[in-house]
């Protein structure tokens, strides 16, 4: 297996874009991602894109013939990857096993998803299928229903409270407001996050990712070419994912995601380092109570104790892992399928030097990004390490 770099990286803002179509959204952050590694868009012999359901939000499938199309780059061969919210994790996984193969020198991953041309009512049950349809969904259990019921048992079991889980969100707010990509750059409070209303207890508005317009693209080249192209390449040190059932009552717990303990195991192995050596995080936070249990899944602090971690400031800027310094899913927005290529993109800023300066820590060596499919039923995890 040959090691992959990360050569360039490109997206769009996210948000509610009522004026483009995601074919316009897709191309933006190609030719971005393209520009930004200084190749040619003939030099790029594959395409893999995360989209998770674009049939039911645009009425649009064929994903990957689309992308191919629109990025002027017929007729090389096109994928589309579907894991729920995973879709865009997935898609860099495969392009990067595609290079570390050998199979090809140079290719382009991306994510992207349009969900605002529909109703809330019409988005909510397209996200549903993201969980079982027979248990879940067609007992009325929506995705925030599916997160409250793991916020209630971890409050139960371990004494995690509402206002830490709000701090999550405080603290994702005041790292978007930074990022000139995110869909919410306004600072918050714990009081503003305790007045929003709740949407499935224990869960408020503010405690919730947006519906969002988006797409985000990066482009991998084996790592003895990537000098060829920028100065800055970051190495893609491990690639992991796993599985667990699609329904929540069948998991072995509702205070962690089994996928994301097996996931980060195998990638802290291949990238022969542990938690203490990641200096930032970028993780799949689409309520807060999943920021919590995956500081505690990633082996960032023990079981139970993420509340605590987060109300301490270790997951701060300056904290003992800097997490989601982009504003994560709650802050940048959640175009399902963009979110985990979004996820990597940040954390290559990161390491590149070139996240926004108030953001930016000082010379990180190592990222770690996490991107979830439902409601844990796929995990992707991805080490990155500064490669100049």
């Amino acid at each position: 297996m040959r090691k992959v770099s990360v050569i360039g990286v490109g997206q769009t803002t996210f948000g509610e874009h009522w004026s483009q179509s995601l074919r316009d959204l897709v191309t933006e952050a190609g030719v971005k991602a393209i520009k930004n590694a200084n190749v040619e868009g003939k030099d790029v012999q594959a395409l893999f894109g995360g989209c998770m359901a674009s049939g039911r939000f645009i009425g649009q499938e064929h994903i990957g013939a689309l992308m191919a199309d629109q990025m002027g780059m017929n007729p090389i061969a096109a994928y589309r990857t579907e894991a729920a919210c995973a879709s865009g994790g997935v898609a860099l996984r495969l392009g990067y096993m595609a290079v570390a193969s050998g199979m090809y020198d140079v290719v382009a991953v991306g994510g992207m998803e349009k969900m605002t041309d529909v109703s809330t009512e019409d988005a909510a049950v397209a996200l549903a299928g993201a969980g079982d349809q027979e248990s879940e969904l067609f007992n009325g259990a929506t995705f925030p229903a599916i997160y409250a019921l793991m916020a209630r048992r971890h409050m139960h079991d371990f004494g995690t409270t509402e206002e830490q889980m709000a701090l999550c969100a405080v603290k994702n707010h005041g790292h978007a407001v930074h990022n000139p990509y995110a869909q919410f750059r306004k600072a918050i409070t714990v009081a503003d996050v305790m007045k929003s209303g709740y949407i499935a207890s224990p869960l408020k508005l503010l405690d919730c990712s947006p519906l969002t317009d988006g797409a985000a693209a990066m482009v991998l080249c084996a790592s003895d070419k990537a000098k060829e192209y920028t100065d800055k390449p970051v190495e893609i040190a491990a690639s992991a994912q796993a599985s667990d059932t699609l329904a929540l009552h069948e998991r072995r717990t509702l205070t962690g995601l089994h996928a994301t303990e097996v996931a980060a195991k195998e990638a802290y192995e291949q990238a022969k380092i542990t938690p203490k050596d990641v200096d930032v995080l970028e993780c799949h936070d689409c309520f807060s109570i999943a920021q919590i249990m995956a500081l505690e899944d990633l082996g960032f602090c023990k079981k139970g104790t993420g509340g605590r971690f987060v109300e301490e400031g270790h997951a701060d800027l300056g904290g003992v892992i800097p997490t989601n310094l982009s504003g994560g899913l709650k802050a940048v927005g959640h175009p399902v399928g963009a979110s985990g290529v979004r996820e990597a993109i940040d954390v290559v800023r990161q390491l590149q030097g070139t996240a926004p300066a108030a953001v930016q820590l000082k010379n990180p060596e190592i990222g770690l990004s996490h991107n979830v499919g439902g409601s844990g039923a796929t995990v992707v995890v991805h080490a990155f390490k500064r490669g100049f």
